[in-house]
């Protein structure tokens, strides 16, 4: 019998399992952790109040192991790199929505913008054709596609679909991997987009909070229940270069274009380059996800002001000195 507000969280050292995990403790809930090695956890995690469970997410009874009695899994572990991305990537999904059928909790699954193909743009809605046109956005469109099954089985489903994802520990992403050099002074920005096109980011905390609160008013929700964030919307390109300069406190940072022509020479040996050249589509075109099914239930969307959510992302990647901005907000 699942036990109300106990979650388990697969990929809770990743970005978003890690920030959803973080804001359960905090708002009252008992939080799993699956992980292979607990014991060589850094301290942060280890006293980050999360109970750490043994095991691997591709076995799994370890992953129903750790279920056992949760009525939320937080399915949020990717491999790190894309490493081995397409292999593994589903069967996890797979231990996840067996152990949610035994242990009859509710599958939360952070989903993206890559399993929609050009056919949909520029708006686009929960119900949106998928007709992905690359390797990855086929794989994530499978996953939502057994998440339905699933839900049509008996399991209960959310997805929270959001732009690319920043934030102070956020792992594979554009920003990090793109935009900045984690660990350095931003002294130069480098963009992947095209002037005056539009681009849809989502900080961390904000996609997190989101979950929280939805998951907190689960009696409302579908079985299968699928919302869209707004996020950050950048209409132009500019506003994030604009907020990374403001958080340096330099106006004159360069800016420099994606060397998208040196990496396709590369991405037969670096696999995050062939991920990255693959999604070039994605900054070619304004793409923007509505909101509305999102503020009809929560009456409006977790949002923090650009400025603070860039310069909390900038001390979180060691590229800017101070304490983060802290945003009081209602339980």
């Amino acid at each position: 019998m699942a036990t109300d507000r106990t979650a388990l969280v697969l990929g809770a050292t990743g970005g978003i399992g890690g920030e959803v995990a973080r804001l359960l403790v905090a708002r009252g809930w008992k939080v799993r952790a699956l992980h292979r090695d607990p014991e060589r956890l850094a301290a942060p995690l280890k006293g980050s109040g999360l109970i750490w469970e043994r095991g691997d997410a591709m076995v799994a009874s370890d992953v129903a192991s750790a279920a056992d009695n949760a009525s939320v899994i937080i399915h949020a572990v990717n491999p790190p790199g894309y490493r081995n991305w397409g292999q593994l990537v589903l069967p996890m999904l797979d231990n996840t929505i067996a152990a949610a059928r035994v242990s009859r909790a509710r599958i939360v699954l952070p989903g993206t913008i890559y399993n929609y193909g050009p056919d949909t743009f520029p708006d686009v809605h929960e119900t949106s054709p998928q007709s992905p046109v690359t390797a990855k956005g086929r794989i994530r469109a499978e996953m939502e596609r057994r998440m339905h099954a699933a839900a049509m089985a008996g399991a209960r489903v959310l997805i929270v679909r959001a732009g690319d994802f920043f934030g102070p520990r956020a792992g594979n992403n554009w920003f990090s991997q793109g935009l900045v050099k984690p660990g350095k002074p931003v002294t130069v920005i480098t963009y992947p987009g095209r002037g005056g096109v539009g681009h849809q980011w989502a900080y961390l905390p904000d996609v997190a909070e989101t979950m929280a609160l939805l998951l907190e008013t689960s009696k409302m929700l579908d079985d299968f229940a699928v919302f869209q964030m707004e996020g950050q919307w950048d209409d132009d390109g500019t506003r994030m270069i604009e907020a990374i300069r403001r958080a340096a406190g330099n106006p004159n940072i360069k800016v420099r274009k994606m060397p998208w022509k040196m990496m396709q020479v590369l991405m037969p040996f670096v696999p995050l380059f062939r991920e990255l050249v693959e999604m070039r589509y994605l900054w070619n075109v304004p793409i923007r996800m509505d909101n509305k099914r999102l503020k009809a239930v929560l009456g409006a969307e977790p949002h923090t002001p650009l400025d603070i959510a860039v310069r909390n992302t900038l001390i979180g990647l060691g590229c800017l000195a101070g304490e983060p901005s802290v945003i009081a907000r209602g339980a």
